[in-house]
C-alpha cells in the first residue's frame, strides 16, 4: 500500500511540475520569441546615420516628456520651420533601422518645398529614451508627437501627416484615430491630407513577400501594422507615393492601399524609384502631388 501511495504521489508530482513548466514556459518562450521579432521588425541602427553631416542652424531640437512616461523615458524630435511664417506643416514619421540622423535627406526636400517639418524618433531610436519599440510604443510617440505639432501649427488647414516605410503604417493608424474622434465629436478633420511613401498594407505581407512565400505568416507575428484594414477608416485626402524599382516593399502593396482608400487620393508611381528616392527622382509631380492636397 505504501508503494503504491508512493507511486501515485510521484505521478500527481510529476503532473503538476509538467503544467507548472507549461503555465510558466510557455508564455516566457512566446515573451522571447516576441522581443526578437520586434528586434528583427525594428533592427535600430546605434548612433549617427555615416552620411549625417549636422543639423542645419535653423533646426530646432525638441524633448517631448508627457506625464505617461516615466523617469528614463521620452522623445526627441527636431522641428525645421519654413521661411514663411505661415507656411503648411509636416508631421514626418520614419520607418525602421535609421533614426533622425539617417532621415534628413529627406526631410530637407519637403523644408526646401516649403514647408515646416516636425520630426520625431521613436522611443529606442536615436537620442530618444526608452526600451526596445513595439508597434503599441511607436502609436503613442506617434501620437505624442501630433499633440506638439498641432501647436506649432494651430490651422488644421495646413496640417500634413507624413510616413516613410513602417512610418506610413504608424501615419495610417494616427490618422485613422484623429478620423474617429473629428466623427465622434462633430468636429473638422484635425489634418488636411495623409502622405504615404514606401509603404505596405501589412507587416505580415511584407514578411510573406521577402520570404517568398504563400504560408499565413501574418498569423505568426505579434507586430501587425494592418494599414489596409485601417486605411478605409482615414478621412482625410491620400497621397501614396512608390518606387517601381523598389527591391524592399514591393509597389503593388501602394496599388492596394490606394484602392482601399476613400476619395480623394492619388496614385504617383516613380518609374526608376528605390525605396529611399522616389522625392528626388519624381521632383516637380512630387511637390505639385502635395500641393495638390492643399
Amino acid at each position: 500500500m505504501p508503494t503504491l501511495l508512493l507511486t501515485h504521489l510521484r505521478r500527481r508530482w510529476l503532473a503538476w511540475l509538467c503544467a507548472t513548466l507549461l503555465v510558466i514556459g510557455l508564455p516566457t518562450s512566446c515573451a522571447v520569441l516576441q522581443y526578437k521579432e520586434r528586434e528583427l521588425v525594428f533592427r535600430v541602427e546605434p548612433g549617427q546615420a555615416s552620411w549625417f553631416r549636422g543639423l542645419p542652424g535653423d533646426v530646432q531640437e525638441l524633448e517631448l516628456r508627457p506625464r505617461s512616461f516615466s523617469a528614463n523615458q521620452s522623445l526627441h524630435a527636431w522641428w525645421w520651420p519654413a521661411k514663411r511664417a505661415d507656411a503648411p506643416a509636416i508631421l514626418y514619421l520614419h520607418g525602421v533601422r535609421w533614426n533622425l540622423t539617417g532621415q534628413l535627406f529627406r526631410i530637407e526636400q519637403l523644408h526646401a518645398m516649403g514647408y515646416s517639418v516636425l520630426a520625431v524618433d521613436y522611443r529606442g531610436f536615436g537620442e530618444s529614451r526608452g526600451g526596445l519599440p513595439s508597434e503599441a510604443t511607436v502609436y503613442e510617440d506617434a501620437r505624442i508627437a501630433w499633440e506638439r505639432f498641432a501647436q506649432l501649427q494651430p490651422d488644421a488647414g495646413k496640417r500634413l501627416i507624413f510616413g516613410h516605410s513602417l512610418g506610413g503604417a504608424v501615419a495610417v493608424e494616427l490618422a485613422s484615430e484623429l478620423a474617429a474622434e473629428a466623427r465622434n465629436n462633430g468636429t473638422a478633420a484635425p489634418a488636411r491630407g495623409l502622405i504615404l511613401e514606401s509603404t505596405f498594407t501589412s507587416l505580415g505581407d511584407v514578411a510573406a513577400a521577402v520570404a517568398d512565400t504563400s504560408l499565413p505568416v501574418r498569423w505568426l507575428m505579434s507586430q501587425k501594422f494592418d494599414s489596409l484594414g485601417k486605411i478605409k477608416d482615414v478621412s482625410l485626402p491620400v497621397l501614396l507615393v512608390h518606387g517601381l524599382d523598389d527591391r524592399f516593399v514591393p509597389p503593388r502593396f501602394s496599388q492596394q492601399l490606394y484602392d482601399a482608400a476613400r476619395q480623394p487620393k492619388t496614385l504617383l508611381l516613380v518609374p526608376g524609384a528605390s525605396h529611399n528616392n522616389s522625392m528626388s527622382l519624381a521632383g516637380q509631380r512630387y511637390r505639385q502631388a502635395i500641393q495638390a492636397l492643399l
